[in-house]
């Protein structure tokens, strides 16, 4: 299986009143279509960090990301908010949906960027489908402030996958649901990842949540290593 998603030798600090402080520092990582991954780490050592330049929303002081071959934290402005748009799919502690929209138009959103790409009946029914694989096919009409927290999530995850991406990063996802909730969202990016075979990445605090994914990483002291 050929390698999806690799980092070189990244490197990233923040400008502080001194000297910068580093955050990342030589990490590198390479995973294969259909693969998962679990980042731990202490608060602050930079795992959103890492997430968010693999995700294209920041660049790295030194290093590369390359997803599908192509190297997109080279690409002008607009090619890159198509690619990042078509192969990278993102899933945060906080589902960040629009309140005045339905489930469904939630859903669609990413689908409205670039719309020429795909027809509006082709996204309606990719949308559709989702829906129904994270059960909630009955609540298509729906606002999220008529959902409960778990059913929020899973509409986040079922629009970070409507353009169909390489790679899934999902940022604590699990954060602010009760036990059970967790588990159920855990279960769902599982099933779902391995059937669009994207690479699933996942930044968690949880041990337990960490064991269920084929790879474990933690990062600490700016360096990331085999947990």
């Amino acid at each position: 299986m050929s390698t999806s998603v690799q980092a070189d030798s990244i490197r990233k600090t923040f400008p502080t009143a001194g000297e910068p402080l580093l955050i990342l520092e030589d990490v590198s990582l390479s995973l294969d279509r259909g693969a998962s991954a679990a980042i731990m780490g202490p608060s602050g050592s930079g795992k959103s960090t890492l997430l968010n330049i693999l995700g294209t929303l920041e660049p790295p002081d030194a290093g590369r990301v390359v997803i599908d071959g192509e190297e997109p934290l080279t690409m002008a402005e607009q090619p890159l908010a198509r690619f990042r748009n078509r192969r990278i799919g993102f899933v945060f502690q906080e589902h960040h949906l629009m309140p005045q929209c339905s489930v469904l138009e939630n859903v669609l959103l990413p689908t409205l960027a670039f719309p020429c790409e795909r027809t509006e009946d082709d996204a309606v029914a990719r949308a559709k489908a989702l829906l129904d694989r994270v059960h909630l096919t009955n609540r298509l009409d729906h606002r999220p402030a008529e959902l409960s927290g778990g059913e929020r999530q899973r509409v986040a995850i079922a629009r970070a996958l409507i353009n169909q991406p390489t790679l899934l990063l999902a940022d604590e996802p699990t954060g602010n649901l009760d036990r059970a909730a967790a588990a159920d969202i855990v279960a769902l990016l599982e099933e779902i990842h391995r059937a669009e075979q994207t690479v699933l990445l996942v930044v968690t605090h949880s041990e337990r949540v960490a064991a269920r994914f084929d790879h474990r990483w933690e990062l600490r002291d700016a360096k990331l290593a085999p947990a």
